[in-house]
């Protein structure tokens, strides 16, 4: 017992240290990624009145803010606006198309292969990557571009390999993957609340 006071201080230094770094990180966002926030949303509220469609995808935590910013669109962010459904599709939630193509393919190609299949020319495609050297993300970049689609990154660290190979980068300036994350599904809200503003608002 004799150590638990300190124990106590550590942890709540480490609880304080956090909050605050999640908040200059968020900071540094306003001031170095609203310009192209702004671009993101430009370019879906372009595409959906085109009547076309958002897919996103990412793995791990990353595959978690793809479903989680999807259901956002079908459903609803603001629950003070009445609209019909967006069309946003996550392709990191099917377990069986996710093991088939892993299966046949290797996983590499399992993002791209979905992107072939449902993606058409317009279409937006979002890939979130903290580091941006996601290879199934990258592919999926690759493919996008093959089919005439529009493409959105959400990256961290330096942008990586996806950064050359989306149409717009939006890189949270950070190198640590918890603080990334963060600004991903902060960016995220930002823009799909902004994108259901300006179309149903």
């Amino acid at each position: 017992m004799a150590h638990l006071p300190l124990t106590i201080a550590y942890r709540q230094k480490f609880i304080k240290d956090s909050l605050v770094e999640s908040a200059e990180t968020k900071k540094k966002i306003a001031e170095q990624c609203t310009g192209d926030i702004s671009k993101a949303i430009d370019m879906i509220v372009d595409a959906l009145n085109k009547k076309k469609k958002v897919l996103l995808c990412g793995n791990g935590g990353s595959a978690a803010d793809a479903q989680h910013l999807a259901a956002e669109f079908v459903i609803r962010l603001n629950h003070n606006i009445k609209r019909p459904g967006i069309p946003a599709i996550s392709l990191s939630t099917d377990v069986s198309n996710l093991t088939a193509g892993s299966n046949d393919f290797g996983y590499d190609n399992v993002f791209a292969r979905n992107v072939e299949a449902l993606g058409n020319t317009g279409d937006i495609l979002i890939g979130i990557s903290t580091s941006g050297n996601s290879e199934s993300v990258n592919r999926a970049f690759q493919k996008a571009r093959e089919k005439g689609m529009k493409t959105i990154g959400f990256l961290g660290k330096d942008g990586g390999k996806s950064k050359g190979l989306c149409d717009l980068p939006i890189i949270i300036p950070s190198n640590d993957v918890q603080r990334i994350q963060e600004g991903h599904i902060t960016i995220g809200h930002i823009i799909f609340w902004q994108v259901e503003q300006e179309m149903y608002g």
